[in-house]
């Protein structure tokens, strides 16, 4: 929360926008997605946006800088930034703002960056070419703000490349990017979804220290209203495309006028009432793996977890602990260099390209970043529809029945969206269509990375008793990867926690969720944020004090 002493009525105003409305097109036809919005952000306040996915979050931050993204248009209302009437200024003037006076950190990082180019490069690209800075002092300044972001190595790892670095690095380094130019507005479109609980304590602390050192303006865009709590001044609640509620975020959060603002921030209430069958034989064993990338140093070191018949199996820890490389090579995705991955007893092939198509279907996996895990140019019909054909030989009506269904499974109705492309959807729907081609090919291991993590609270919800559903109906087992310890204690049954490639403790998750806990853990569970605004100040000040 920003600590400017003048009172909020008092600041200049920084961004104004009046009448709001913003089209989006579906076939030939426009349709109205948001309607009629005003907002008002003063210089040094930070602006919360909360809402469910498709609330028009992020098209509304996007508006700020008179931007709309493809298949949307703002169709009405003014868009004011430091005095100038940005929807009446050319496009050429428009994009000098953007990246210098106005930025963006988007929430998919892995979609944002150029993989050709290296991170030291991506980052000094827009100060250079604007003439803010030269290329030297930018570099100077890139390692500064990655070592304030708390990234590994901050005076090489702008050396790498985006493939190079795990996704909350990456999402960490696109925050430097943004604020390469010191700019009077950033747009923050869920900054810290790819983090783990220990990294964003610190990336929040760093954007709010930034946000204060240099006045700057903020919108921050989430469903994490624990985070929200955090960080803003006042809150905006929006759904479908309006205003439900607006005003001081500690007043907001202690008594919430509408109903519906009170139903996003009540604490999940689901929880999982039944586990499977621990005394079978395991469904899938991970013995003494080790792995690398390349000729690189071990990214896993004598991993051993079991996953069983209809059981959730919850993977936590930081940023580059090796939650996801473990799914790859469970998935054959990277070859182990040793150890061994065996399903139902049998040994698997090391690479994908060595497995039957039967050891394929029975294993699938949900992405943690639907944009790019989707081909943009295909309609839902095809995306959902290529596993029904590939794995269980489905064509024409059987194949469209089925995907109808699925589509139908996740909520979203067919007739709505089977011929849509994923850039006509929000993120929280790219997410559900990534899990019904999973399901497509009905297998009996699904692994999860962080499916719910691009969801606001109430989908998420929803999502999470959807996946218990058909662990009940199916006898599916999950793996699933997460840093979001709600998730753990609504859906696990089992808790592997990982830290540097290794295996710090696991167990059924009564027993490692419960005191005595590992360091570790207790650090884990200790960063969860609360809703209470003064937390971070309070965790910060504690650590600090400890150090």
């Amino acid at each position: 929360m920003s600590t400017n002493h003048t009172a909020p009525e008092e600041r200049e105003i920084l961004v104004e926008m009046r009448g709001l409305r913003i089209e989006g097109q579906s076939e030939d036809q426009w349709n109205e997605i948001v309607h009629g919005v005003d907002v008002t952000l003063r210089r040094g306040e930070v602006l919360g946006l909360i809402g469910e996915s498709g609330a028009g979050k992020s098209t509304i931050g996007l508006a700020s800088m008179a931007f709309a993204r493809p298949g949307c248009r703002i169709s009405g209302g003014t868009v004011m930034f430091d005095g100038m009437d940005l929807t009446a200024m050319p496009e050429s003037e428009k994009r000098k703002l953007r990246g210098t006076r106005i930025a963006y950190v988007a929430q998919s990082a892995a979609a944002s960056f150029n993989p050709a180019h290296r991170l030291i490069d991506q980052y000094s690209e827009m100060p250079v070419q604007h003439g803010v800075l030269d290329r030297a002092t930018s570099e100077s300044d890139a390692v500064d703000l990655f070592r304030r972001l708390k990234l590994p190595d901050p005076e090489t790892i702008g050396f790498r490349y985006p493939h190079q670095v795990s996704g909350g690095q990456l999402q960490r380094a696109m925050t430097a990017m943004a604020m390469s130019c010191k700019p009077d507005l950033i747009i923050f479109d869920e900054p810290t979804t790819a983090l783990d609980v220990t990294t964003q304590i610190e990336v929040l602390a760093a954007i709010r220290d930034v946000v204060e050192q240099f006045d700057t303006a903020a919108m921050y865009i989430t469903h994490d209203l624990a985070v929200v709590a955090q960080m803003a001044d006042r809150i905006m609640v929006l759904r479908h495309g309006n205003l439900v509620e607006e005003g001081n975020a500690r007043a907001m959060l202690a008594n919430p006028r509408e109903e519906y603002t009170r139903q996003l921030l009540s604490v999940r209430s689901f929880q999982k009432a039944t586990a499977g069958d621990a005394t079978q034989a395991p469904l899938l064993k991970v013995e003494g793996v080790t792995a690398s990338y390349g000729s690189g140093p071990k990214v896993l070191d004598d991993v051993s977890i079991e996953i069983g018949h209809a059981r959730t199996v919850a993977v936590v820890g930081e940023s580059g602990s090796g939650k996801s490389t473990l799914a790859r090579v469970i998935t054959g995705l990277l070859p182990l260099s040793d150890g061994s991955v065996s399903y139902k007893g049998e040994v698997l092939p090391p690479r994908l390209k060595d497995r039957e198509r039967g050891q394929l279907r029975t294993m699938q996996m949900i992405y943690q970043m639907p944009d790019t895990a989707l081909n943009p140019k295909q309609r839902i019909r095809e995306i959902i529809g290529r596993p029904l054909s590939f794995y269980l030989d489905m064509t024409g009506s059987k194949r469209e029945e089925r995907t109808r269904e699925l589509l139908s499974l996740i909520e979203l109705e067919p007739d709505d969206y089977i011929d849509r492309l994923p850039g006509e959807l929000s993120g929280g729907q790219k997410q559900r269509i990534c899990i019904a081609r999973a399901l497509a090919a009905e297998p009996e291991l699904i692994i999860c990375d962080e499916v719910t993590s691009a969801l606001d609270q109430l989908v998420a919800e929803e999502v999470l008793k959807l996946l218990q559903r058909l662990q009940d109906d199916l006898r599916v087992s999950y793996m699933f990867i997460t840093h979001d310890l709600a998730t753990v204690r609504a859906i696990a049954d089992d808790v592997v926690v990982m830290l540097q490639g290794k295996v710090v403790e696991s167990g059924p998750k009564d027993e490692v969720m419960t005191p005595p806990h590992h360091d570790y853990t207790e650090l884990l569970l200790s960063s969860v944020p609360e809703m209470d605004p003064d937390w971070l100040t309070r965790v910060l000040e504690a650590r600090q004090a400890n150090a």
